[in-house]
């Protein structure tokens, strides 16, 4: 089985199709992933919510997407972000907003635990270390954790006996291999990466060949930069796609 695994999507629509265009033309997946906030930051919010039901994904909530429907208090967001979640907020349907309340905050499947932001705290805490992320590994029991948030690619290795873990920074096309050792696994982001790279980063995990391999593609930011400006959004949110940070 192949599954594509997403997060951080951010109401970026440009990006979003971009990396489907690019899973068909791999030969398409079996099943979709998603590790939560799939609205904040852009300005197609509902477009994205509805592509991802599309796919009948397996999804979880991400801190922007229970913020922009009340669940979260904006003051915990800064400026920009906060200005974002009650854009976002006034631009759902009903029946988008409903979505997003019924996400759960974690999921197990199979050797897979699913968590936005960590499985210690999975809407709020950044596995941004080897030492956060050697923690962390005691708050789930699966072989593998997948997480976001930080918008950054990364693998995190548990060694055991140790204190502390290793970790890999993938690129494109890079292959992490699945030999039993417990591994926390961050795709990137798909609608705002702040790796230094601006294209779109996602993975697909491969049951059969027990591989997990990363992808980064091109999308058009300019067009979602123009709709970003006529929807007024903050300058600092728009430029910072041009760079990837």
């Amino acid at each position: 089985m192949r599954y594509a695994i997403l997060s951080d999507i951010h109401g970026n629509i440009e990006a979003l199709q971009a990396v489907l265009h690019d899973i068909e033309s791999r030969g398409n997946v079996d099943y979709f992933w998603c590790l939560g906030d799939i609205v904040g930051y852009g300005p197609d919010p509902g477009p994205c919510i509805d592509v991802v039901r599309q796919q009948n994904a397996l999804c979880i909530a991400g801190n922007h997407d229970l913020a922009s429907i009340g669940q979260i208090d904006v003051g915990d967001f800064n400026s920009d972000a906060a200005v974002a979640c009650r854009w976002t907020a006034n631009n759902l349907s009903p029946d988008q907003t409903e979505y997003l309340a019924n996400l759960p905050h974690s999921i197990q499947e199979g050797d897979f635990t699913l968590a936005h932001g960590s499985p210690r705290e999975p809407i709020w805490e950044y596995i941004l270390s080897a030492f956060s992320a050697y923690i962390n590994f005691s708050y789930f029991d699966t072989l593998y954790c997948l997480v976001g948030h930080s918008h950054v690619p990364v693998v995190f290795k548990y060694l055991e006996g140790q204190t502390n873990c290793t970790f890999i920074e993938p690129h494109s096309g890079s292959t992490v291999n699945l030999c039993g050792e417990r591994l926390i696994i961050n795709p990137g982001s798909i609608g705002q990466p702040r790796d230094g790279d601006p294209r779109a980063s996602y993975i697909i995990y491969n049951s059969d060949e027990h591989a997990i391999y990363y992808y980064r593609v091109a999308y058009n930011i300019a067009a979602t930069q123009k709709k970003m400006t006529e929807s007024g959004l903050p300058p600092r949110l728009i430029s910072r796609l041009d760079h990837g940070w």
